[in-house]
């Protein structure tokens, strides 16, 4: 096999996968931060909420964790035309990629509610606190200490299942890196690049999530 590795057509396109990298953070920030607060109110309806609401939630819960986020994004790009609603490939992923995270994230934060000790919330009860005083200073807190490690780990895997965008069009890393990869047809020097990119990514975000769980939260989080 003489196979000639050049790199020199691949770094010449390093801002353009660079800028595809920034998508990628874009996608994941969004469906991540909107997840969390659809999923903490899922979760509080779930733990809280009257048994129809639970129920649904539940529903919910099972039928998104157990169907790929794939199809899920596919019904919405592909499907939804045939009803009349019409959705860019951008909106399907983003979309497809929140539901997904809010099913998830809706177990995650749930277990961290029940955590929350009953005596904590008598003593709150005590002092006369409404509930939205309950929720930001005695739930809210312990919550994010306890499931501060899962949530890291969940920040991780979506920032590299984000990559299925590329299948709808969307231009974030890895969907760049086919449309350079098809322009230079050096797949493996792209793609090796790549792979660098997604390391380096995930390297500063668990950097950066194991800092703030120290800061915020006291959470004496690893890197890995």
């Amino acid at each position: 096999m003489n196979y000639t590795f050049q790199f020199g057509e691949v770094m010449a396109e390093l801002p353009y996968l660079l800028g595809g990298a920034l998508v990628t953070l874009q996608i994941v920030f969004f469906t991540f931060f909107l997840g969390a607060v659809l999923g903490l109110m899922g979760a509080l309806g779930k733990v809280y909420g009257p048994t129809p609401l639970r129920k649904a939630i539940s529903a919910y819960v099972i039928f998104i964790t157990n169907t790929p986020a794939l199809v899920q994004i596919f019904v919405l790009y592909y499907a939804l035309p045939d009803a009349g609603i019409l959705l860019s490939s951008m909106a399907a992923v983003l979309i497809g990629l929140t539901l997904n995270s809010t099913a998830y994230l809706t177990e995650i934060i749930r277990a961290g509610v029940v955590s929350v000790r009953q005596a904590e919330m008598d003593a709150a009860i005590g002092l006369n606190m409404t509930r939205l005083q309950i929720l930001r200073y005695v739930m809210l807190p312990h919550i994010a200490k306890t499931i501060f490690a899962p949530l890291s780990n969940f920040f991780i895997w979506l920032m590299l299942g984000s990559s299925i965008a590329a299948l709808f069009g969307v231009e974030e890393l890895t969907g760049r890196a086919i449309n350079v990869s098809s322009v230079n047809l050096r797949t493996i020097e792209t793609f090796s690049v790549v792979a660098v990119i997604y390391i380096g990514l995930t390297l500063i975000a668990s950097m950066s999530l194991a800092l703030l769980g120290r800061v915020a939260f006291r959470v004496k989080a690893r890197v890995f």
